[in-house]
């Protein structure tokens, strides 16, 4: 895993989905976080495993979709040596955010939590992300396998 191979790029949420656990993120509630820490100050983690960092996060923005992320595995580090493998195989394509809520609102009738603002700690690699569109898109400068990419075709429809 050398140059771009260490680099991923991908969804970690999107706006206006609702997740497993029932809570959706609104457009601008990764904003005071991200202004406060930058991409530097959100942490690159294995399942949310404090104990297993694998790279850094350079990019780590918001667009009109969701929170992008670009991220880049250290080679030195075994298990990310081991899941940059898995991603380029597309073993592995799931993204999930660590976060505090900060503001939020449940919506009596769907019971839906609205995350207004949240402080966003990290963004994980996982195998089984809580919001299921939560995906890595690109690996290595290209687009993510076949699976993957035809996912992301038909979510955006």
């Amino acid at each position: 895993m050398t140059g771009d191979q260490d680099m991923f790029e991908g969804y970690a949420s999107l706006f206006g989905a609702v997740d497993l656990g029932r809570d959706l993120v609104e457009p601008g509630a990764f904003r005071e976080s991200l202004a406060k820490r930058g991409a530097a100050g959100v942490k690159l983690l294995w399942q949310h495993d404090p104990a297993q960092p694998l790279g850094v996060w350079t990019a780590v923005r918001e667009d009109a979709r969701g929170l992008f992320v670009r991220g880049r595995l250290n080679p030195e580090v075994a298990r990310a040596k081991e899941l940059a493998a898995l991603l380029r195989q597309g073993a592995l394509d799931g993204l999930s955010i660590g976060y505090r809520v900060l503001r939020s609102k449940i919506d009596p009738a769907t019971k839906v939590r609205r995350l207004i603002a949240v402080d966003l700690w990290e963004v994980s690699l996982v195998t089984f992300p809580l919001l299921p569109q939560a995906r890595v898109t690109a690996v290595g400068g290209a687009p993510a396998t076949p699976a993957a990419a035809i996912r992301a075709a038909t979510e955006a429809l």
